[in-house]
């Protein structure tokens, strides 16, 4: 049918239309689906099955400087993120103001050589937000790291909520630029509240119980066997070797996990507790021993 034709049935007579007429005809009765897009018309109407979203990853950082330098830095050549927070955000009608730099569909240059879960260039699969944070700070008594105010984590949260939810990201999807990159990065570093965002339903953490269950009376600080936790965090998502060497390489993965998960001792060494909080992890969120009731369907890890 010509375009002329379906105004003259949309408008309901035969007569013949003015070009305007039929224009304004079509528009009256064109479906909802029909988009113009100025040199061509889409017909939205039909939905393929096989189509996921592009953002199944959201990682977070820390810039480790102010928030002039940091925006600076983010504004520039050759790295960005989609969100900034500031280290003490803002108000606006009593909610915490954050910066987006970049929009969620289009790719930031957040995380470089990565890799999680067998995905990697995590920057096309991800929502990256940097946190304004200074980080280490060396001293001769030792390293210690810059806190986090409490304005700024119910920001992050808010704003790690807003995301996961939105594009269903699965908690052990949640992670730190030193998860998906630990042999180059540190951030956000031990003293991140994880533990805070977990508890407001934002990433993962194991259950205490199952910690100590895991442990199987084994002291916290007893050795624990290299490939076997090695295996454990491969399974978990880390791109660490399974072959049980203990080398620099796999001690910087080792950290990286002790970072998120045990911030209180991230000297890279495979210890007990370590290898329990890695099997918790793995009970809680990846192994499936149990059999699924009529119906039910599996959530992903």
């Amino acid at each position: 049918m010509t375009l002329l034709g379906f105004a003259r049935r949309c408008a309901g007579r035969a007569a013949p239309l003015a070009a305007l007429g039929a224009v304004l005809a079509l528009a009256a009765c064109a479906p909802a689906t029909m988009i113009d897009r100025g040199g061509y018309v889409a017909d939205t109407h039909y939905h393929a099955r096989s189509a996921d979203s592009r953002i199944r990853f959201l990682v977070l950082h820390y810039t480790e400087g102010d928030e002039a330098d940091s925006l600076e830095e983010l504004t520039r050549e050759n790295v960005s993120a989609h969100y900034l927070v500031p280290e003490h955000p803002p108000l606006r009608d009593g909610k915490p103001v954050v910066l987006q730099l970049v929009p969620e569909t289009q790719r930031a240059w957040h995380a470089g050589v990565s890799e999680w879960q067998g995905t990697t260039e995590l920057n096309a699969a991800s929502i990256g937000i940097e946190n304004v944070n200074s980080g280490p700070h060396d001293t001769p008594a030792g390293r210690t790291w810059a806190p986090w105010p409490p304005d700024q984590v119910a920001a992050i949260i808010s704003l790690s909520k807003d995301i996961v939810t939105r594009y269903g990201i699965p908690p052990t999807r949640v992670v730190g630029h030193s998860d998906i990159a630990p042999q180059r990065k540190i951030d956000p570093g031990p003293a991140f509240p994880w533990k805070q965002l977990y508890d407001a339903g934002v990433g993962a953490w194991p259950d205490d119980a199952t910690v100590q269950a895991d442990l199987a009376g084994r002291a916290p600080d007893a050795p624990a066997d290299v490939r076997g936790l090695q295996m454990k965090l491969a399974r978990y998502g880390y791109e660490v070797a399974t072959d049980g060497v203990l080398d620099e390489r796999t001690r910087r993965v080792f950290a990286a996990f002790q970072m998120h998960f045990r911030p209180s001792d991230y000297s890279g060494t495979p210890d007990a507790q370590t290898d329990a909080i890695a099997q918790a992890l793995l009970d809680k969120y990846v192994d499936k021993t149990a059999p699924a009731l009529p119906g039910a369907t599996e959530t992903a890890p």
